[in-house]
């Protein structure tokens, strides 16, 4: 008679560790997020509210709604958006999107951005109509990114080395290169650098 065989599954321990990184913009980086009235004009649409006359364009007032900020209204980043660009890159590095996912998280909703942001205007279609926005630019950027990773899964230079992928290739914010655009590119800083 012949024994059985077993076999056994062997799991690397999890070994939590965290590095940082800074950002630094190579071309300009476009903020825009969701309104307090385009989020309540959507669920009045959505709730078969009777929409109103359309309101005044009010250029600076759209402009400041389209910051993230943080509570002492300091400017943001989701950071969903740094690591949604992190595991997008891993397309042109032959490595699993599914499995990057799991090997590192950025804490927080939001990543402060250092530098000076401007108001720019553009037009945009939207469906069949075309619109004008007015939303935040940032023309020099910074953002630093403090990351936790499994050290049992991927090492700092391999994180780095996703970074800059993703910030030549992929990008943050509107008009990225990801969405067919050229603006939020970046790469990592070298010592030093600064903007």
């Amino acid at each position: 008679m012949v024994a059985a065989k077993t076999s056994s599954i062997e799991l690397p321990a999890l070994r939590i560790e965290t590095v940082e990184f800074m950002l630094v913009g190579d071309s300009p980086l476009i903020v825009h997020a969701w309104s307090e009235k385009a989020k309540r004009l959507m669920l009045d649409k959505h709730m078969g509210k009777a929409s109103k006359k359309k309101e005044a364009k009010d250029p600076e007032a759209d402009y400041q709604a389209c910051f993230y900020r943080f509570p002492d209204g300091s400017y943001g980043f989701p950071t969903i958006g740094v690591k949604g660009a992190m595991v997008s890159a891993c397309r042109f590095v032959d490595a699993k999107m599914t499995e990057a996912r799991g090997a590192f998280h950025i804490d927080g909703e939001l990543l402060p951005i250092i530098g000076e942001p401007r108001m720019r205007e553009d037009m945009v279609r939207v469906g069949m109509t075309t619109d004008i926005r007015y939303r935040p630019e940032f023309p020099k950027w910074m953002i630093p990114a403090r990351i936790k990773y499994n050290a049992s899964v991927i090492n700092p230079e391999q994180l780095a080395n996703l970074l800059n992928t993703a910030g030549f290739g992929v990008g943050l914010g509107e008009w990225r290169p990801e969405k067919n655009g050229s603006y939020g590119t970046f790469h990592i800083a070298s010592a030093g650098e600064k903007l």
